[in-house]
């Protein structure tokens, strides 16, 4: 998936990134493995018995009240800006001493730096520090961690996204090795004195915790589901049709508005959302329990299989554009937003910028998620998980006092919707990086510039869906659509286990999704896949199941 650029790279549209669950493999130096349980270079911690390494909970008083509310994971919707905004931290945080150097993704054109940045700045000068960015290019993010882990030169502040942590090779001794131990300041009562940071949900706390230590400030996620089936309702209410509700329909729907001589194909590649018609598992990317008790890898399943044969229908068939059958780097957003496709799976957060950024060029432009649902009967399964989107790390060895001041600076960058602070880091300077009226605030073309989740990749936040002024639906939309696929979102056996897996079946990843690739767009025969399968299961499939058994049975589930 293509990460969001230009003005569609807000917040929102770096959600859409959510979705990138494909492994791979970064050099992450020479650090080794190591957890509760060490198991053939993986590991496991059961984060069921850190419960006192948790901070407590408190709400901020000054949140205001949700228009809609959202059935956990989801988060609450607000339909409007409230009239007064709260002024949650009165004292600067920072101390005015050394600049803090800080590393975060960035996709797209790279936003200026230092003091040609406006919004940095104006920032800046509320936190009473100098943030010292350096943004790297989120396509290569992982390639970037690994070499400064492998180096042992990290930043002050180092952003590590969720996505990537399975990219790092023995991950768990870098973050023991090179980074600040966080619980004497935030554990229990503690993080009182960081009263946004104490607004998170324990879940994302939770998951912070490596080597049985706090180690990280999550960054909770506002939405849990990765993927969903955006369409161009515009179009198809222009053709007469409606949104798929079968496997069938997809065949139907496809064959109706697929037309080569005018440019027109029905679908990118809808793989992911194919799978979880058929309802194979997605949990820790993909395994899930047999009757017996024994884990199993979603290539193994009936479903797995039935998904791949239908994608390798719609792809024989010439449903798919071409230009996805025959490149990865093929802009699905873009023929979306063209009309060449009708269909294209992305993470949710691709919604609301691209229907607000488009609605300006093409008038009456609507994109809708296609409900979910089952393709062997009974109810839809979706897949999902409310892990945080991302953590971030204090260098280790920086004196207590540098650490306080960090994690005031992180508690600053926190501060929850309804908050002056949440406005000033999410739209910047009123004037001059949004404009403003009864309706809320509207970034600028500077705002968009400058503006590039800086000061969101140091934080966390208590997750909310704000109002967007330019698209009013959106939130009664994307909350009507989430509350009804929460209901269906798959159970995780091994809830409460962090993994880290072993480096052979990280390695193993992404070489065999790139065969089944090849299989289910018709380049090899599906006749392959039994082969491919066993290849994956010596390459360390069978090593990962081991270790996912025998965690199940060390926590006593």
């Amino acid at each position: 998936m293509t990460p969001p650029t230009g003005p569609s790279a807000d917040r929102r549209g770096f959600l859409s990134l959510l979705g990138l669950g494909a492994v791979a493999v970064a050099s992450g130096g020479t650090l080794a493995g190591c957890g509760d349980k060490a198991t053939r270079g993986g590991g496991t911690q059961n984060l069921d018995k850190l419960s006192a390494l948790i901070p407590e909970q408190k709400p901020f008083p000054g949140m205001p009240q949700p228009d809609i509310k959202g059935t956990r994971p989801v988060p609450d919707g607000y339909t409007k800006y409230p009239a007064q905004l709260v002024d949650a931290i009165a004292d600067k945080p920072g101390t005015g001493g050394p600049a803090i150097r800080a590393m975060v993704p960035v996709w797209g054109p790279a936003p200026p730096s230092g003091r040609s940045n406006s919004y940095l700045t104006a920032i800046n000068a509320e936190l009473g520090a100098t943030i010292d960015f350096s943004a790297q290019d989120g396509q290569a993010y992982a390639d970037k961690l690994g070499a400064i882990l492998g180096a042992r030169d990290v930043p002050d502040l180092l952003c590590v996204p969720n996505w990537e942590v399975e990219k790092l090779a023995r991950f768990s001794d870098a973050v023991g090795a090179l980074f600040e131990d966080l619980t004497p300041y935030l554990q229990g009562s503690a993080v009182q004195a960081y009263p946004m940071l104490a607004t998170f949900p324990a879940g994302a706390w939770r998951e912070s915790c490596w080597n049985g230590r706090l180690m990280a400030v999550p960054n909770p996620t506002d939405g849990p589901f990765p993927w969903a089936l955006f369409h161009r309702k515009d179009l198809l209410d222009k053709a007469g049709l409606t949104a798929p509700k079968s496997v069938d329909d997809l065949f139907a729907i496809g064959k109706e508005v697929t037309n080569p001589g005018k440019g027109v194909w029905a679908y990118s590649d809808i793989f992911a959302m194919v799978q979880m018609f058929h309802k194979a598992p997605g949990t820790e990317e993909g395994w899930r329990l047999k009757a017996d008790g024994t884990p199993e890898f979603k290539y193994e399943t009936a479903e797995y299989r039935q998904a791949a044969e239908v994608m390798a229908r719609l792809y024989k068939a010439g449903y798919v554009h071409p230009d996805i059958v025959a490149s990865k780097g093929a802009d699905a957003k873009q023929l979306l937003q063209s009309g060449k496709i009708l269909f294209h799976q992305d993470g949710p957060g691709m919604w609301q910028p691209m229907q607000a950024e488009q609605q300006k060029i093409t008038p009456g432009f609507n994109i809708q998620p296609v409900p979910l649902f089952s393709a062997t009967g009974g109810d839809p399964l979706a897949w999902g998980d409310d892990e945080p989107i991302s953590y971030l790390f204090i260098k280790k060895g920086l004196g207590k006092a540098r650490v306080e001041e960090l994690l005031r600076i992180i508690n600053w960058c926190s501060a929850p919707f309804g908050t002056k602070e949440f406005d000033l880091r999410e739209f910047g300077v009123e004037g001059r990086h949004h404009t403003r009226d009864a309706a809320g605030p509207v970034k600028t073309e500077l705002g968009f510039k400058e503006i590039q989740n800086q000061y969101f990749f140091i934080s966390g936040r208590s997750p909310v869906l704000p109002p967007y002024p330019q698209t009013p639906q959106f939130v009664p939309q994307v909350l009507a659509y989430s509350n009804e696929t929460v209901k269906y979102l798959e159970k995780d056996p091994w809830d409460g286990i962090k993994f880290e897996m072993p480096a052979k079946f990280k390695a193993a990843n992404v070489p065999t999704q790139d065969k089944i690739t090849d299989i289910v767009r018709g380049r090899r025969p599906l006749s392959d896949l039994d082969a491919v399968v066993k290849e994956w299961r010596a390459a360390g499939g069978d090593e990962a199941r081991q270790m996912l058994g025998t965690a199940l049975a060390d926590a006593g589930k």
